[in-house]
């Protein structure tokens, strides 16, 4: 099999982790970041990919850094395989009244969920687009539909990050480049939701959160569409999550 790999920005325990874990069983060299300071916190996902005869390399980047996401990209293509799928997965949900929100903390929600977006979506189409064909996924939420109270910053990125798929969706599409945004509305099952919500997980096989693994499972399947039948938006939550 031709060598290619995918870059998750933003992995974790969760959603970012199990996206890099599907991959890496289709055989896709895997590629996972988080800022240098939380780097260590990969060491396991890397480590159970490898278990399970997959190839991941952690990176300790911060996405909002223009120079340093150029060189992450370089380095991936240089070194490891070409992109073939990058998935956008920085959340930066909190939660601030207005009255209280200081102009740091906007910025810094927006530069997270927004602004490192854009770099990561212009770096992967720098990439793809001469070859004619890749992947860029990108994770959303309820609030770049809705500003729900308290989250003016929150959702104010994260409709900016939408527009941005769109966006990249009607230009980089005719070249071949599928860009796709998935709104994950609900409560997915981490261990944080668990700490803090236990009332939440008390069945622990109930279907009322997301499952991190089912999640990924539809990244996957959006990067293995076919070009004539191209989802461009996808909305996931559990069954009785109202919306």
């Amino acid at each position: 099999m031709e060598m290619k790999s995918c870059l998750v920005v933003g992995a974790g325990d969760a959603t970012g982790g199990a996206i890099a874990r599907r991959f890496a069983r289709e055989g896709f060299e895997t590629c996972v970041t988080r800022r240098a300071r939380h780097l260590e916190t990969l060491d396991e996902l890397v480590a159970d990919i490898a278990k399970t005869g997959g190839s991941a390399h952690a990176f300790g980047v911060d996405a909002r850094n223009e120079e340093a996401t150029i060189e992450l990209f370089a380095k991936i293509e240089k070194d490891i395989a070409p992109l073939e799928v990058v998935v956008f997965n920085i959340g930066a949900n909190v939660w601030f009244p207005i009255r209280e929100m200081t102009a740091q903390v906007f910025t810094k929600v927006w530069e997270m969920a927004c602004f490192a977006g854009f770099l990561t979506g212009r770096e992967a189409a720098k990439v793809m687009v001469p070859r004619g064909h890749g992947s860029i996924l990108f994770t959303g939420a309820t609030a770049a539909l809705r500003g729900s109270n308290g989250f003016a910053a929150f959702a104010s990125a994260k409709a900016g990050l939408r527009n941005l798929s769109q966006s990249m969706a009607r230009e980089l599409g005719p070249e071949g480049v599928h860009v796709a945004h998935v709104v994950i509305d609900g409560m997915i099952d981490t261990a944080w939701g668990r700490e803090n919500f236990p009332d939440v997980f008390k069945d622990p096989d109930a279907e009322n959160v997301l499952k991190p693994d089912d999640i990924a499972e539809n990244y996957w399947q959006l990067h293995r569409q076919p070009r004539n039948a191209w989802t461009h938006e996808l909305d996931l939550r559990p069954y009785c999550e109202k919306w």
